[in-house]
């Protein structure tokens, strides 16, 4: 071969060189800029989901730190309950002297209703009544607060500024109860000894209805700060 052939030979492998480069350059930063895009967009979905996860849980316990923790320790198990002292301080100032006094020690739920309410606070086993040492307190109703799955609110009768100890947790939301009882909590541990204090089998009692045919006790009722 000549020198004149060689060289031209040796000029187009350098050109097919080249264009492999530059190919395998082009198809480099288009796998990287594809890379980038499938991470931006991964990393979006991902932010949003965090967040409407954050915000729902927010909605659903309306926590606010600061607020005092009731522990209802029961025959079937403990509830945790945040108390909203920030938004109901009178109805939890209320709760919280009768709980700190141990007035509720050895009392019952005396008044229970699947997919309705557990209700507890004024009656020992035999079915006696136990009056608070405070007396009725005004109903304080504050609009954000709602009868969700798991609110504790204060029984009373017909008479709006009667409520004394008696108090109840709602087995599922209860909005027909919104502005009439005071809500001032809400269990963030324990549904599930609610849910079944909710299912036990109930008969009546002491001359009322829906009473536990097994006494369900409140052992203690304990605040933390």
């Amino acid at each position: 071969m000549s020198a004149r052939k060689r060289s031209r030979s040796v000029k187009k492998q350098n050109m097919f060189e080249k264009k492999e480069m530059r190919l395998a350059i082009t198809l480099i930063i288009a796998i990287i800029a594809i890379a980038a895009v499938i991470f931006s967009l991964y990393g979006n979905n991902n932010a949003n989901n965090s967040s409407i996860v954050n915000n729902t849980n927010n909605q659903n316990n309306n926590s606010t730190t600061g607020n005092p923790t009731a522990i209802i320790d029961t025959s079937m198990g403990i509830i945790k309950v945040e108390l909203y002292e920030d938004k109901v301080p009178n109805t939890v100032e209320n709760f919280v002297k009768l709980a700190d006094d141990g007035f509720y020690d050895g009392l019952v739920f005396h008044r229970v209703i699947d997919n309705f309410v557990i209700q507890g606070g004024g009656y020992d086993t035999q079915g006696n009544l136990k009056e608070s040492p405070y007396g009725p307190i005004d109903l304080e109703i504050n609009s954000e607060l709602h009868h969700v799955d798991g609110a504790i609110a204060m029984a009373r009768t017909s008479d709006p500024n009667s409520a004394t100890s008696q108090f109840y947790i709602c087995d599922g939301t209860q909005s027909s109860l919104d502005g009439s009882y005071a809500v001032f909590g809400v269990v963030t541990d324990g549904m599930d000894v609610v849910r079944a204090i909710a299912s036990v089998e109930t008969t009546t009692k002491h001359g009322m209805p829906d009473w536990p045919v097994e006494d369900v006790i409140i052992n203690s009722i304990t605040i933390e700060q």
